[in-house]
């Protein structure tokens, strides 16, 4: 596919008739000659960025694995996924953890993936390491993982791995929720108010604060991953340009209100919040305090959901959304009056930019590679489950009518979905982008 065009492709802040050439995985040229392929007036906008996916292989592919997890990214016109350092064993920490995750995706990539290392307490050695190795950034917990191979780390230990990373221009990303502010679940474990109770939003803003503090101090990069609370943008929208966050569609489509008791299914962490949070997440993006929305994709098997009994206490705290994330956005921006390239900016090019792959990645533009995304806005997405590509049928957005649905994946100028099926498996293992001024 050399020369495709629409009456709405998304470029910059714009929208606008274009036809796009590709040759040899790259666009070469934008111009308005009548293309070799119309998509009519249907929306052509970067291929999406999801810079936020657990993938979990090697060591717990029964919860998901790279074959798939990229065929859903795929099919959800997200073209590059960025995945997290655990819940994998070993967790990529280390060069040979990082090797031994390359291994196993080799020949399983439905879509370009690049890799997050970790930081973990003693494991600050591996951070030139691995940035010599390509991976985009760090990950960190200031509260308990979920998984023992995983620890968290004590602010003090990430206050002092942030000069390192700042020299090498990554970004360390935090899990920021302040451990002396959660609690135990107490009550009837199957209601949804004790689990949320056990995680109140001012232990997201006492970290997010402490955070926005080391960003100062030290002139780091510092993400906030998955913001659930208006308090902890309020602390955002005050920090320094070298704090970032983000939030999921999760976070901006459902709310508290709406959740029933023993619905596991809806179980993250952080909690999902009341209405007037979901609000203010809402705005946080439209005023720049947060600057993307990503999927925070973390399926697991329906027992250690517990779906049976329902108890919030005991169940993963992770939701399967990778493939659904341009429709459950679009649904409520749409809802908001919100505009296509605001939703290409948080969905595409602010994951790319993160994640150091913005050379390449993240937008429609000369020297940029192919990756495109075709969609219908005004179409409609309904949600089953046991359709979607990710491992486990398992996600809160079951029986949903989501708005807008995808019609084509293109990957370096080859179509990788279209029309319900997944195509190839040709995707490649990224490393973050050489910078000239480094």
């Amino acid at each position: 596919m050399s020369l495709i065009g629409s009456t709405r492709v998304v470029i910059g802040d714009e929208v606008r008739p274009a036809s796009l050439r590709i040759v040899d995985g790259t666009i070469v040229e934008i111009g308005e000659e009548a293309p070799e392929v119309d998509f009519g007036d249907l929306v052509v906008m970067p291929g999406l960025v999801d810079s936020h996916v657990h993938v979990n292989e090697p060591g717990r592919t029964e919860w998901e694995g790279f074959a798939t997890a990229t065929r859903a990214a795929a099919g959800g016109g997200t073209t590059t996924i960025v995945d997290m350092p655990l819940n994998s064993i070993p967790p990529t920490v280390s060069v040979a953890a990082l090797e031994a995750k390359r291994e196993a995706a080799a020949g399983k990539l439905a879509v370009d993936v690049a890799f997050w290392g970790g930081l973990i307490p003693g494991s600050s050695d591996q951070i030139g390491p691995l940035v010599a190795e390509g991976v985009c950034g760090f990950k960190a917990f200031l509260v308990d993982s979920g998984v023992a191979e995983f620890p968290p780390v004590t602010p003090d230990e990430l206050l002092g791995a942030l000069p390192e990373m700042r020299d090498l221009d990554v970004p360390a990303l935090v899990h920021a929720e302040d451990p002396a502010r959660i609690s135990v679940v107490v009550g009837d474990p199957a209601e949804y108010g004790s689990y949320l109770a056990s995680r109140p939003p001012n232990a997201e803003a006492e970290a997010v604060s402490g955070v926005a503090r080391m960003a100062r101090a030290t002139g780091a990069r510092i993400h906030v991953l998955h913001v659930s609370s208006g308090e902890a943008v309020a602390v955002l929208s005050e920090g320094p340009p070298t704090l970032t966050g983000e939030t999921c569609p999760h976070y901006l489509i459902f709310c508290s209100e709406e959740i029933e008791n023993g619905a596991t299914a809806f179980k993250c962490a952080p909690p999902i919040r009341s209405a007037e949070h979901r609000e203010a997440l809402w705005s946080g993006l439209v005023e720049g305090a947060l600057s993307m929305v990503v999927s925070d994709h973390s399926p697991a098997p329906a027992d250690i959901k517990r779906l049976e009994d329902g108890d919030f206490a005991r169940a993963w705290g992770g939701i399967g959304s990778l493939q659904l994330r341009l429709a459950a956005t679009w649904t409520g921006a749409v809802e908001r009056g919100l505009s296509l390239p605001q939703m290409s900016r948080w969905l595409a090019s602010e994951p790319a930019r993160l994640a150091g792959l913005d050379l390449h990645k993240g937008q429609i533009a000369v020297g940029m590679d192919g990756d495109l995304v075709v969609w219908d806005p005004d179409g409609v997405t309904d949600v089953e489950g046991a359709r979607l590509e990710h491992r486990h049928p398992i996600t809160p957005y079951e029986g949903m009518r989501l708005r807008g649905s995808v019609v084509m994946t293109i990957l370096g100028g080859v179509t990788v979905f279209d029309g319900g099926s997944i195509h190839g498996g040709d995707g490649r293992m990224l490393l973050r982008d050489e910078r000239p001024d480094l």
